[in-house]
């Protein structure tokens, strides 16, 4: 049997057990692993319930731990993400109680446990018999675990954001919204949102980027009126406002560094057509040829590099740039709600490692950049050691460069830097943006 036809064969409680399972170990992303069963039947399933039992993994977990008289061993971590997914569908899917039970104990039998049968069914169905007291009783919980964040992320959210702490994890659990970023130099906002109601799609404008527009409700691409055309594309509106902040003008030449899978490479062609040279760089032949997708769909043209971007002997030719992104390797803290497998897999020392990543980056293609020119630094991360003492430290150890000011009435403004936290439901993901001016002399 071809590998394809067996995943559109296997069951979606089984193959939902397996996709946690793996999460758990730190191997690869959800999205990653629920790529290979996007032909399934029940997809949709599949990735709602992946996508919640990670968003409430942690809150799952307290709930499980009341039903189990011991630890399942690490072995069988896959009956622990069996039942983490039924009680999330139980909780949250609404789906009908004796089905979950059913089909959650065949999948024990399917899964190669068949000793777990038993178990499954009395967890679940001692669940359901006391579910009352057990919501009652979270209340009292620690705030962490009943707004499912793992405690060290938490606690430095209080200790760094005291006054927002709570609205951040709050916005991180919500559904994110779908935002298109609407291809100016075809079609100004006002008349796309006119043809996309005409389609019978309801959009609003964003707060912040003159481009953005969220759709009321989500859809694939390939249903979204104009978009093989090029007249939008999916981008968060908090991304939006990068090419803004990068003062283009004709006859410049721009790098973008760790540009995958080109949104804000494909953004600045569109906001400055005359460019003298767009160069995007970022490590591996599948993340080129997503940037290559977005750019021929667009029409447009950079010249892409397979390179680590801090191994500038390997790359650059020594000729300067004016303008460079560095949109650096974070911990996407601020984007857990697009990605809330993020709470899952990150640990502490993750941080410290990309810590290192992005030090070596900014030291690097700083190198690469004019005399008078200007490196954009931005992530998409809430921990100020990734942000502003980040900026601090190369400051302090880099001469000619100098923070510029960005004169904004959103965001926090930071000592370096500004700071959109994630809020409104409804409004762009959190992301630091930071300007950095290169000396003449």
């Amino acid at each position: 049997m071809a590998k394809s036809q067996a995943n559109t064969e296997k069951k979606s409680r089984v193959i939902i057990a397996e996709v946690l399972s793996s999460l758990l170990q730190s191997s690869g992303s959800l999205s990653t692993h629920l790529s290979k069963y996007k032909d399934h039947p029940e997809s949709s399933l599949i990735q709602e319930t992946c996508y919640g039992c990670c968003r409430w993994f942690r809150l799952l977990e307290h709930i499980l731990d009341q039903f189990l008289k011991k630890p399942l061993k690490s072995k069988d971590r896959d009956i622990k993400c069996l039942l983490i997914a039924a009680l999330y569908q139980l909780r949250e899917l609404n789906q009908a109680e004796y089905a979950v039970i059913n089909e959650s104990v065949s999948a024990a039998n399917l899964l190669g446990k068949p000793w777990a049968k038993g178990l499954v069914n009395a967890v679940l169905r001692n669940y359901l018999r006391g579910k009352d007291k057990v919501e009652e009783g979270l209340s009292s919980t620690s705030t962490d675990i009943q707004y499912s964040f793992p405690k060290w992320l938490f606690d430095q959210l209080e200790s760094q954001w005291p006054n927002d702490a709570e609205s951040i994890v709050i916005a991180s659990n919500e559904r994110p919204p779908l935002s298109l970023r609407v291809n100016l130099g075809k079609v100004s906002r006002e008349q796309y949102q006119l043809e996309l109601a005409e389609a019978g799609i309801e959009s609003s404008p964003g707060q912040y980027a003159d481009s953005s527009l969220y759709l009321a409700k989500p859809r694939a691409v390939s249903e979204i009126h104009g978009f093989l055309e090029g007249m939008s594309s999916v981008q968060d509106e908090a991304s939006q406002m990068v090419a803004g902040l990068l003062d283009l003008q004709p006859g410049l030449k721009v790098l973008d560094a760790c540009a995958a899978p080109g949104g804000k490479t494909c953004h600045i062609l569109e906001s400055e057509h005359s460019l003298t040279e767009c160069v995007a760089i970022d490590m591996g032949p599948r993340k080129l040829e997503r940037i290559e997708e977005n750019l021929q769909r667009l029409g447009l043209n950079a010249r892409l590099v397979d390179s680590d971007a801090s191994d500038i002997d390997n790359w650059w030719d020594g000729a300067e740039f004016d303008r460079i992104l560095l949109d650096a390797p974070c911990s996407a803290t601020a984007v857990i709600r697009r990605h809330p497998d993020i709470k899952v897999l990150r640990q502490p020392r993750d941080i410290e490692e990309l810590l290192g990543v992005q030090a070596n980056l900014l030291t690097s293609l700083w190198k690469c950049l004019k005399p008078g020119g200007l490196l954009l630094y931005t992530t998409c991360s809430l921990l100020k050691q990734e942000n502003e003492e980040q900026i601090s430290q190369f400051l302090e150890s880099t001469d000619n460069a100098k923070y510029e000011g960005i004169a904004a009435d959103w965001g926090v403004e930071c000592r370096f830097g500004r700071q959109l936290l994630p809020g409104d439901k409804n409004g762009p993901d959190g992301f630091f943006y930071c300007p950095l001016r290169k000396s003449q002399s």
